[in-house]
């Protein structure tokens, strides 16, 4: 299961390619390999199934780019940015934690 503090830490490997409301596409850097080794890709793929509000994921293993498909009423997309940039953490904490769904 990915936590949110993990989710912070693999947006830090990020940089936007792309970004317009409801569609995020980022630059995935390789050292990501290094940091998240407890995190499986199918882990990502399956945060849609965790967190309202993230609608799908798609990983491109070939040009390492994730784009993510996100409902902007949910999430604006100042807090995607925010969270590449690694700013406003706390909001962004309190509200994935908030949008967590319950997994049974």
């Amino acid at each position: 299961m990915i936590k949110t503090e993990d989710i912070i830490k693999m947006a830090s490997y990020f940089t936007i390619i792309a970004h317009s409301p409801g569609r995020l596409r980022v630059r995935v850097n390789p050292k990501i390999t290094k940091e998240a080794s407890n995190i499986t890709l199918d882990d990502i793929q399956n945060l849609p199934n965790k967190i309202n509000g993230i609608k799908e994921i798609k990983i491109n293993k070939i040009i390492a780019s994730v784009t993510i498909l996100y409902n902007p009423d949910i999430f604006s997309p100042k807090l995607w940015e925010d969270l590449i940039k690694s700013e406003n953490l706390d909001e962004l904490t309190v509200l994935i934690n908030n949008l967590a769904k319950e997994v049974i």
